[in-house]
């Protein structure tokens, strides 16, 4: 995860954060909450205005490619070549012109840690989504809050009849980026501050126990098919610390399927 600071050159002032997670190329921005609908930059005008200040990845990308050069620039090819990048890459065009744009002050610059408002709103973030009986969730958020959504209660979510009625894509439920949201089919987010809002505390029946598990572990097989790696590459995932098995066995280990996608990011 790289960190960015938003800042306004005018009034020489922090306006949040840009997070970026290179392998999955997720954008998140996260706003002071001081701002305004005035201060805030103009596509946030709205989420500031209704007291979210945590923007979703299809807007805070929205914001990036509005700092940069479009892929559809007539000469692209060319732009590329002279900066030696291999292909198109918003994140790098975003790093060549430190965010800078003509219609604003604002630019970003790169920090090594993350302020301490951020941390505390991280922990409303996600660490494992399972999937239950009747359409309803199991999270397991950064605080170590356990909730149970029921995804009817959730009308005001653009798509959520879809997923509702749709079993493939209802299965394919994972845990985004950073655990800022939950995605179905990588095409529609829930994000995870709705989910800790909306969700339930609870005490869990065996039956939901037991579908959590069938939905929420991997074994080791599981693990290479979701990396696509062989066993020897997962092995050596772990003696850098880079997935922690919960169960270990001279056959194979089982895993948090969690721990397993962070790795895609």
């Amino acid at each position: 995860m790289r960190i960015y600071e938003i800042r306004d050159e005018d009034d020489n002032r922090e306006i949040g954060i840009l997070l970026y997670y290179e392998k999955s190329r997720c954008f998140i921005v996260e706003l002071l909450e001081g701002l305004d609908e005035w201060t805030a930059p103009f596509l946030f005008a709205s989420y500031v205005k209704r007291g979210v200040f945590t923007i979703p990845r299809s807007d805070s990308l929205v914001w990036v490619r509005n700092r940069i050069i479009p892929p559809s620039r007539q000469n692209i090819g060319m732009i590329l070549k002279n900066h030696h990048i291999k292909e198109y890459d918003e994140m790098k065009f975003l790093e060549l012109s430190e965010g800078k744009c003509s219609q604003d002050s604002l630019y970003v610059e790169p920090v090594k840690e993350l302020p301490e408002y951020i941390c505390r709103r991280q922990l409303h973030n996600i660490t494992e989504c399972g999937i239950l009986e009747k359409r309803k969730l199991l999270c397991i958020f950064a605080d170590d809050t356990v909730k149970k959504i029921n995804l009817s209660r959730l009308a005001g979510i653009k798509d959520i009849d879809k997923i509702i009625s749709n079993d493939p894509l209802f299965a394919s439920c994972k845990v985004g980026a950073g655990g800022y949201f939950i995605t179905f089919n990588n095409s529609i987010d829930i994000s995870a501050e709705t989910l800790y809002k909306e969700g339930d505390k609870i005490t869990l029946t065996g039956s939901e126990l037991l579908s959590f598990a069938r939905n929420s572990f991997a074994d080791t097989t599981e693990a290479c098919d979701i990396l696509d790696c062989s066993r020897q590459n997962l092995s050596y995932m772990i003696k850098q610390g880079y997935i922690a098995p919960i169960k270990e066995d001279v056959k194979g280990n089982l895993f948090l399927k969690g721990d397993i996608i962070k790795n895609l990011w």
